[in-house]
């Protein structure tokens, strides 16, 4: 059974920066697609940013140029980052990792069916 959790989240003035990171364990291909969502009280998650097994990179147009997403995948621990520039208010959220184990790409194929508990990022203006 695939875990994840995240950590780094917390309270940034605008156009400072934070990293996200995203440990997991128990998956049996290093080849998967992960993802980050964020998501606001009452509003549906959005994808932010996405990488699959090949490496291959989106994001969402809101964070271009601001937000890196990495991964370090191995055969018996994962972990995924997202290191985030500039921030601004609107992009305060819960921010979630998650990912598919199922394939390997393309991202949109991806059904991201595990999640880790959330971390909170608050930029303040």
């Amino acid at each position: 059974q695939v875990r994840l959790a995240e950590s780094g989240g917390g309270s940034v003035q605008a156009g400072g920066s934070l990293r996200l990171s995203c440990v997991g364990s128990g998956h049996t291909t290093q080849r998967l697609c992960l993802a980050w969502f964020r998501q606001l009280p009452g509003k549906d998650r959005e994808r932010v940013a996405g990488i699959d097994g090949y490496d291959n990179t989106i994001y969402a147009d809101s964070v271009k140029g601001r937000f890196a997403i990495s991964k370090d995948v191995g055969e018996n621990s994962l972990r995924l980052d997202l290191q985030m520039n500039r921030l601004q208010p609107n992009d305060t959220a819960m921010y979630y990792c998650a990912a598919d184990v199922d394939i390997a790409m393309p991202l949109w194929r991806a059904n991201f069916n595990i999640w880790g508990q959330g971390t909170l990022v608050t930029v303040c203006s």
